[in-house]
């Protein structure tokens, strides 16, 4: 099949809507339930891509889930343990694939933001992942495959309209891409630079230069993960997985503060008081990763407060104070960030270095550099530049 039909465009207003080969040939994707929408494939086609590449080039399965053209999540196969499982609502009894591990740890990187989301997997598609997925509010999949009984799980979601895309694993594009825009043509090579530990992570340019391998992973995640990231984008990373991405926003520190933001929520989620809170067993997930959410937010009144608390607790909770905050954060170490561009002051590690973060890559080519390079030095971190810039639009 050449071409597919789809109901509109980005908006309802915006007819008609299709996907097609210009050069004729058959789509590499096969709409195996549902109607996918045209969002819903601009999500599935970058997706697919980020999970392909984080295999590639780890050798270990992954898993990304997408929001509006962005990663809320990505992560690899790594096992969960009992806290991470608890995080992410998963039962301590329920059987786990490194493919469901996968998605598990890409969903709960900000459960917030993956609400609906688009679910790429870099693997045919099992049922241990499927029973995850099954449970959670999701627009669709792609994947290179799915196991018949597999496949029949995810067909019961959504009244049996859950959109569920196949793609051909052996799909490669062409090399040149093209785009229309105020009907003006665009067109440019593929990004097919490929990204390693070796190309990419061989300039350190701190005084520190002790690179753990564990550090190198997480460091090739956010970097893959800023290749198919709206820009300006800046991706925080711990254990193998997301935990903060920022995209599409206008400065770079208010990139680095908004996904440090969300890094910073996800290990608060550690905190004693957030896995001990009381809530009651009718909540369901959407609304109990709200509340977690705002209780660890500015105003947690809103859902701890004395008129307000019975709705979502069978007691009241107490707050977990500033100070607790603080000294939680204080205590996080090991956290990986990447950067789509330079970074051009240092301002930007001091907010990073709050997070945890205790290596760095960007591209570098700053005329303030050296500034960046003073901060990191001053507080002990180690930097790569990767000579490689990643804008995405």
């Amino acid at each position: 099949m050449n071409e597919l039909a789809l109901k509109y465009g980005c908006n309802p207003n915006q007819k008609p809507a299709r996907i097609f080969m210009a050069d004729g040939s058959d789509l590499p994707v096969t709409v195996l339930n549902g109607k996918p929408g045209y969002i819903n494939f601009l999500d599935a086609l970058n997706s697919i891509q980020l999970v392909r590449e984080l295999k590639e080039a780890t050798g270990i399965c992954a898993a990304a889930s997408f929001k509006h053209v962005s990663p809320a999540g990505a992560a690899l196969g790594l096992p969960l343990d009992d806290v991470l499982r608890q995080m992410y609502h998963i039962a301590p009894d329920m059987e786990l694939s490194p493919l469901a591990c996968a998605y598990a740890r890409a969903r709960g990187a900000d459960r917030m933001s993956s609400f609906g989301d688009w679910i790429a997997l870099s693997d045919v598609c099992d049922v241990p992942t499927a029973k995850i997925i099954q449970h959670e509010v999701s627009d669709g999949i792609i994947a290179p495959g799915y196991e018949p009984e597999a496949l029949e799980i995810l067909k019961t979601k959504k009244k049996g309209n859950y959109n569920i895309v196949d793609i051909d694993p052996a799909y490669r594009p062409e090399a040149i891409e093209r785009k229309q825009v105020f009907g003006i043509t665009f067109e440019q090579g593929r990004n097919e630079l490929e990204i390693n530990a070796e190309t990419m992570l061989s300039n350190i340019v701190t005084e520190n230069k002790a690179l753990t391998e564990a550090q190198k992973r997480d460091l090739i995640i956010s970097l893959i993960t800023l290749k198919y990231t709206q820009s300006n984008s800046v991706c925080y990373v711990q254990d193998g997985q997301t935990i903060g991405v920022g995209a599409g926003q206008q400065s770079r520190i208010h990139c680095t503060r908004l996904a440090g933001n969300k890094a910073d929520f996800w290990q608060l989620r550690h905190h004693p008081k957030v896995l001990g809170l009381p809530f009651r067993e009718d909540v369901s997930k959407p609304n109990l990763d709200n509340a977690i959410d705002v209780y660890l937010g500015e105003t947690p009144e809103d859902v701890i407060g004395d008129d307000v608390w019975a709705e979502t607790f069978t007691r009241q909770p107490e707050p977990l104070t500033a100070q607790e905050k603080r000294e939680w954060l204080d205590k996080v170490t090991g956290v990986a960030l990447g950067s789509d561009a330079f970074f051009p002051f240092g301002d930007n590690i001091q907010r990073a270095r709050r997070s945890g973060v205790t290596a760095i890559v960007e591209p570098g080519g700053s005329i303030r550099d050296q500034n960046v390079i003073d901060t990191c030095n001053r507080y002990g971190i180690v930097m790569a530049f990767c000579g490689l810039r990643l804008f995405h639009h």
